[in-house]
């Protein structure tokens, strides 16, 4: 259960919306249509549909993290680099 999002979506909802929520007078009305718009945010702010329209390679579980990131650690050069020798004299 992944978000993706450049903050939380109610928020966004909340400053994306808000001539929309605004023309609205305060009260059921206006609550509904904030709910459809957090519930619309939520549907395209899921992990896999953000990855399928953002070119995001991949997904993973999250109990697979730790694996992904070790895997790519290993996969990256490990060449030390060569220390010059100075004379402490």
């Amino acid at each position: 259960t992944g978000e993706f999002g450049g903050m939380g979506l109610e928020g966004a909802v909340r400053l994306g919306f808000r001539k929309e929520l605004e023309v609205l007078p305060a009260g059921p009305e206006r609550d509904a249509l904030y709910q459809q718009l957090v519930a619309q945010m939520y549907e395209r702010g899921h992990a896999i549909n953000a990855a399928a329209g953002l070119e995001i390679d991949a997904v993973i579980d999250p109990a697979e993290t730790r694996r992904w990131l070790l895997a790519g650690l290993d996969a990256a050069p490990r060449d030390e680099a060569p220390r010059r020798y100075v004379d402490a004299w």
